[in-house]
């Protein structure tokens, strides 16, 4: 029995560890990319979500925070998981490919600067880097969640995207972070745009 304890102390252990890692080097990265969906938002703006397996939940969870709320109450905010449409993503891979499975989505509903939340551990989706592409097609930037070495879309960052990378190499260590860094995204939100959180005196 003890090594099943020990086995799950160690994977608590290993999440602690990575977040402790990952404080050390991307809170400035988290900081940008709130104040830019911040921005977007006061400027009448929405945000787009995408990513693959558990990162498909993650922008799920994402969408749902802002549409309905996160700690407080307050007035839903604009955001979309391209992740949630069956029948839409099931008739663009059968019809055409998986990998246009966002970037379609992204051409049809994406507008200049909205933003695009691409949530991926690898960073080599065929289909999120497509997404990428489509949105700067649409003049949008991205914030991207990734981990590792960022992997091939590294390559097709523009210049004002902004990319938080989970110092890790394990899949479930990252995803375990970059849900940690959508609650401090959905908390700065929050903060800035109703001053939930705020300390008065």
């Amino acid at each position: 029995m003890n090594s099943i304890v020990d086995r799950i102390r160690a994977s608590f252990t290993d999440s602690i560890q990575t977040k402790i890692n990952a404080a050390d080097s991307i809170l400035n990265m988290v900081a940008e990319a709130s104040e830019e969906m911040v921005q977007a938002l006061l400027e009448g703006h929405k945000i787009l979500a995408c990513g693959n397996g558990g990162s498909a939940c993650d922008a799920l969870h994402f969408s749902s925070e802002m549409l309905n709320r996160f700690r407080h109450e307050r007035p839903s905010l604009p955001a979309i998981a391209l992740t949630a449409d069956t029948a839409t993503l099931t008739s663009i891979a059968n019809d055409y490919h998986f990998s246009d499975v966002y970037a379609k989505q992204i051409r049809a509903l994406g507008q200049p600067h909205d933003l695009l939340l691409a949530i991926t551990t690898s960073g080599n989706s065929t289909n999120i880097v497509n997404a990428v592409k489509a949105a700067h097609d649409k003049n949008m930037h991205v914030i991207a969640l990734t981990g590792r070495d960022g992997g091939k879309l590294v390559d097709y960052f523009g210049e004002k995207d902004i990319e938080i990378r989970v110092p890790a190499d394990d899949t479930a260590r990252i995803q375990e972070t970059h849900l940690l860094i959508i609650h401090c995204i959905c908390d700065i939100i929050d903060f800035r745009l109703f001053g939930h959180g705020e300390v008065t005196t």
